[in-house]
């Protein structure tokens, strides 16, 4: 299960609202993950992401840090924030998000996800047998 209280936007767009995310995601043995995430989006929109994509261990010095990438169908980007993200069609885009992380204990880690040109996106997740 993750969580998000707080996402950093690279513009001080005054249209900008708090973002806050909720999301389940599995992870198989080999690292690929997928999952889905219900959040408020920059604009305030209800919106949602489906994705898979792939956890990345062991490239670095610390085994605790992890990289993460994954890609799929977002949903929630309408009316006048359409043109907010790329290739929208009736609030339905495709998604890609990049990211590190560090694992502190067997069940619980920290990210940033990179969103884009936009900002970046804090979150916690806990592991559930």
């Amino acid at each position: 299960m993750a969580f998000s209280p707080y996402a950093l936007h690279y513009s001080g767009d005054a249209d900008h609202k708090p973002v806050v995310l909720l999301g389940l995601e599995r992870e198989r043995p080999d690292g690929i993950i997928w999952g889905g995430s219900v959040f408020s989006n920059s604009f305030g929109q209800p919106s949602a992401y489906i994705y898979g994509g792939q956890r990345l261990y062991r490239w670095s010095p610390w085994d605790a840090l992890f990289g993460e990438w994954s890609a799929g169908l977002l949903y929630g980007y309408v009316g006048q924030y359409k043109d907010k993200v790329p290739l929208n069609y009736k609030g339905f885009s495709p998604g890609i998000t990049a990211g590190i992380g560090w694992q502190f204990t067997p069940t619980f880690a920290a990210q940033i996800h990179l969103l884009g040109t936009s900002g970046l996106l804090f979150s916690v997740s806990a592991y559930l047998p």
